[in-house]
């Protein structure tokens, strides 16, 4: 199965808070989307990874994704370090992706900006043919996703470019919550953290509206280039 989009998160949810809305937008279109998520969230205060487990998969379900696949890195403590990479290329080698999302380039939790390195990296050294892997019991072929885009999370950085996703922002909505473990829920008894208020639940909705604001949409979701992104024309611009 070759991919258009394969969406990386540190953790099971990353994407869903980040770029589910761009997800939903592309899989309605008829692009092949994946979600590769490299821990299972296991040190999370609330619920556990077996719970997390299950909660991925109805998210996915949710946005339509073809496929999703966990590595089950240590969460907290993986590292971007050879064997790591190795394993994030073999992923990127089966399904060939076109465009790959990651973790964003800085944030307040540790995972997400060495996430967005090692994927970054694994992304480059993919497409090296002298180095050899081997999945399923065949070789593999080289092979480099033309873009890598970062999503935004917790911080506010600046986006380089934003997708217009109204229209979109229920069914991103929607996929947050298959995570019940982590988010709002008024009769937990679980401990608060800085991702279970109500607050934080409905920022997902005024983040959308602001940064459709900046373009003059009803919602949209903003992304980091780590090279220039070129148009074919002006035209192509909204």
């Amino acid at each position: 199965m070759k991919l258009d989009i394969l969406a990386v998160g540190s953790h099971p949810d990353d994407v869903e808070l980040s770029c589910s809305g761009t997800i939903a937008k592309e899989v309605d279109r008829g692009k092949k989307v994946g979600i590769l998520d490299l821990t299972r969230g296991e040190l999370g205060t609330r619920g556990t990874a077996e719970i997390r487990d299950k909660e991925a998969k109805a998210a996915a379900e949710i946005l339509g994704v073809v496929m999703r696949h966990n590595l089950e890195f240590s969460d907290g403590f993986f590292e971007n370090n050879t064997a790591h990479k190795m394993d994030i290329i073999k992923i990127l080698r089966k399904y060939k992706p076109e465009i790959v999302l990651c973790n964003a380039v800085e944030d307040r939790h540790i995972d997400h900006g060495r996430g967005a390195k090692l994927v970054s990296e694994a992304c480059f050294l993919s497409g090296l043919r002298k180095i050899e892997t081997v999945m399923d019991g065949e070789k593999q072929s080289s092979w480099r996703p033309k873009h890598v885009f970062h999503y935004i999370q917790w911080k506010n950085l600046k986006p380089d470019f934003v997708v217009d996703i109204s229209g979109y922002l229920d069914k991103k909505v929607e996929s947050v919550k298959a995570y019940r473990s982590q988010f709002f829920d008024e009769n937990s008894n679980e401990p608060e953290t800085p991702i279970s208020s109500s607050n934080f639940l409905d920022s997902i909705t005024y983040r959308a509206q602001d940064m459709g604001r900046l373009i003059n949409t009803e919602h949209a979701e903003g992304f980091n280039v780590e090279r220039h992104v070129a148009v074919d024309s002006i035209f192509d611009l909204i």
